[in-house]
């Protein structure tokens, strides 16, 4: 029997150069196959992940605040925030806190940062925290709370006066609008 391909002229040079170029190209497509379908699928499994170990999602900065702060462990945080974003989302200061000790509140993170809220040093009886009631305390008592103006806290009283109180301490921020680094501060000496 006779072999059609041996009449074509140099089939085993086209042969040669186009069996390796087709090779390539089905790796090539098979490769951005499979990345596409694994892509797909890993946000699905991230948040799985992320619910069971309380990770939080791959976004941005990674930062540990470690310390006298209400929820130690690890933060997800925007590319710019700041020292004082993370004591924020970390559920601001303990009691415990040294306030006289803070890192730079004002400093930008970095991926990867430990962030370090030192706890007050002495005996357990040796320091005392007055906390000011923000539903019956007096302006003069709210103008010692530190981050408190004498303006601010005027405002304080006229809210608590004209709604009948604060059922949080966050209103301070979210309806007041006080700062949030005056905020992280100043709740420690807060209650309700």
């Amino acid at each position: 029997m006779r072999s059609y391909l041996s009449f074509i002229p140099g089939w085993k040079a086209f042969l040669a150069i186009t069996l390796p170029v087709l090779l390539g190209v089905g790796a090539v497509v098979g490769a951005y196959a499979y990345t596409s379908a694994t892509t797909s699928s890993s946000p699905v499994t991230n948040k799985a992940a992320a619910g069971t170990l309380d990770m939080p999602a791959p976004a941005g900065l990674m930062v540990h605040v470690v310390g006298a702060v209400e929820h130690p462990g690890l933060y997800r945080m925007r590319r710019g925030d700041r020292v004082y974003d993370v004591i924020a989302a970390a559920g601001g200061l303990s009691v415990e806190a040294d306030i006289t000790r803070l890192p730079n509140l004002a400093g930008r993170l970095k991926d990867g940062e430990q962030v370090k809220v030192p706890f007050a040093k002495g005996s357990a009886g040796s320091i005392v925290i007055a906390r000011t009631n923000l539903n019956f305390a007096t302006l003069e008592e709210l103008e010692v709370v530190p981050g408190f103006t004498s303006a601010f806290a005027q405002e304080v009283i006229d809210y608590r006066t004209n709604f009948g109180g604060f059922q949080n301490t966050r209103e301070l921020v979210d309806i007041l609008g006080m700062g949030e680094a005056d905020y992280v501060i100043a709740r420690r000496y807060l209650t309700l």
